[in-house]
């Protein structure tokens, strides 16, 4: 079998993403209550004991919200920077093991990761690149705006996890207040819809197996929204996109040559 992911659910309200291989199974953040985790994988068929570690990009609430009660409850280890263990309170872990943003690939089984640096208003933010049985997997969420740094990881990328928080003339107009439209539109912030676009035309497209946009603003950004810029700007892609949402989880997809 090769690389597997499903996403849990993305937004404001709680993320977690769900990746598996041959041997093992890993949960990316846990944004949820425990209960709901596992609700959404037992509806993917999967068992939360199942589960072999998780991994947390940084320590804001819809990222870590479920961490230290499914891994005391499963005795999973727990993957994070130390900014990211120090920026909030998991309370007691099982298994704590460190990540390094600029290292190289290390393995979890037979599961591949690397993790990288993003600009992002938290202590020590990464995302990472899967990689198993060939075929690799990058998760981008949470990000200010598009280094250069950035937009090298992610060329090796057979399909791709990609933020498309808002629009820029929504946010502007909308319900926030100055402060965290600021904030959400800063350079630590969240990527738009135009930056999200202009990173895939900087991509190998044809190589994509699967794009899924994630972390949609509810208030700020809309579905069709972003559906009609893939249609009009790549259109090639069309076939090959989907939109996770808040509230249930994705289909299952699977990475294969």
């Amino acid at each position: 079998m090769s690389l597997g992911f499903a996403i849990l659910g993305s937004g404001s309200q709680g993320n977690a993403l769900v990746i598996e291989t041959q041997s093992v199974r890993v949960l990316v953040d846990c944004g949820f209550p425990a209960r709901i985790i596992e609700q959404r994988l037992s509806g993917l068929g999967i068992d939360a004991e199942s589960l072999s570690a998780i991994l947390v990009t940084h320590e804001h609430g819809d990222h870590v919200r479920g961490v230290g009660a499914l891994a005391r409850r499963y005795r999973l280890p727990v993957w994070m920077t130390p900014g990211t263990f120090h920026g909030a309170n998991y309370g007691k872990l099982p298994v704590i093991h460190e990540i390094d943003c600029h290292a190289g690939w290390w393995c979890i089984g037979d599961l591949a990761v690397k993790p990288y640096p993003v600009p992002h208003d938290s202590r020590e933010p990464c995302q990472f690149l899967f990689r198993a049985d060939g075929d690799t997997l990058g998760l981008l969420t949470d990000t200010g705006y598009i280094t250069p740094h950035i937009a090298g990881i992610l060329q090796a990328c057979d399909s791709l996890i990609l933020e498309f928080n808002h629009d820029p003339q929504m946010l502007a107009n909308g319900p926030y207040p100055p402060s965290l439209r600021a904030r959400v539109g800063g350079s630590h912030g969240h990527l738009n819809n135009q930056q999200a676009m202009a990173l895939l035309q900087r991509l190998q497209t044809s190589r994509l197996q699967r794009v899924v946009a994630s972390h949609l603003s509810e208030k700020n950004n809309s579905p069709q929204l972003v559906t009609e810029l893939i249609v009009r700007q790549l259109p090639a892609l069309r076939d090959r996109f989907s939109i996770a949402t808040q509230h249930r989880a994705t289909s299952w997809y699977q990475l294969g040559h």
